[in-house]
């Protein structure tokens, strides 16, 4: 009697399989899968401002620090520290869950080792998609098709450059690792063709920058569509992460020090 219950469909377990997908929906449940839902509906918000004569309005994308505590700076920094910690943590639950299937090197994504060869590939993809995105952000605000972004409203502390670039670093990290690397590698363990697990990793990382408006979420599902091609033919994801944090970085302090000179930044 034991033995057939225990062979009824209803009581077996989930095959390997349906575990991946199930992993796959709880990460971005609880990171950028519900970051895009939320960016959609400030979309949808902003959409229905414009209908009533408003628009898109100013929105933040990198630090914002309101003031900072000059008693207590170690405080300041400490609590700045924290808030990288816990940007990262995506990625390092990310890379916990793909020991659990090892495909290779470096949790299977090519995190062994630092190349200089990898280094130098980071900064020419920064270049590819850095310098073409600057003049989709610029067309973009120009015909209202975009918000006003402020990158950053950190404060003039002595440690404004580095925090601003350990900011950089945590998000190229988190947004590479977890939406290219681990996204693409479950899809392709789940069965998924590439061109379709491309697709939709693309979709998924230009639809949380939607908040930015449609040259966020255009400017975004390329660079998705290019790092993702990139990581599925090589498995490597340091230059991505590279490319990622020296835009990143490029923009906050290019922001600090051309906002207020450049009419369009």
């Amino acid at each position: 009697m034991t033995g057939d219950l225990e062979q009824r469909s209803g009581d077996a377990p989930p095959r390997p399989r349906d575990r991946l997908g199930l992993e796959l929906l709880g990460v971005l449940g609880v990171t950028f899968g519900i970051a895009g839902l939320r960016s959609l509906v400030s979309f949808i918000e902003a959409q229905v401002k414009i209908n009533h004569g408003l628009g898109f309005g100013g929105v933040a994308t990198g630090p914002i620090k309101s003031n900072a505590n000059t008693a207590y700076q170690w405080l300041d920094i400490l609590d700045d520290l924290v808030d990288v910690l816990g940007g990262v943590l995506p990625a390092f639950l990310a890379l916990v869950l793909l020991l659990r299937t090892p495909g290779g090197p470096g949790f299977g994504i090519g995190l062994d080792r630092l190349r200089l060869r990898e280094l130098l590939q980071g900064c020419g993809f920064a270049a590819l998609i850095g310098v073409p995105g600057l003049g989709l952000v610029f067309v973009a605000r120009e015909l209202n098709l975009n918000a006003q972004i402020v990158v950053t409203d950190f404060p003039d502390v002595w440690y404004r450059i580095p925090m601003l670039l350990l900011s950089a670093v945590q998000q190229g990290a988190a947004e590479e690792i977890v939406v290219c690397a681990y996204v693409l590698t479950r899809l392709a363990q789940l069965g998924w063709s590439n061109q379709r697990a491309l697709a939709v990793a693309a979709v998924l990382r230009g639809s949380y920058h939607l908040y930015q408006g449609y040259g966020g979420f255009f400017g975004n599902l390329v660079m998705g569509l290019i790092f993702g091609w990139w990581f599925q033919r090589t498995r490597r994801v340091v230059p991505l992460i590279v490319a990622h944090s020296v835009i990143d970085a490029v923009s906050f302090i290019g922001y600090v020090y051309l906002h207020g000179h450049v009419s369009w930044i």
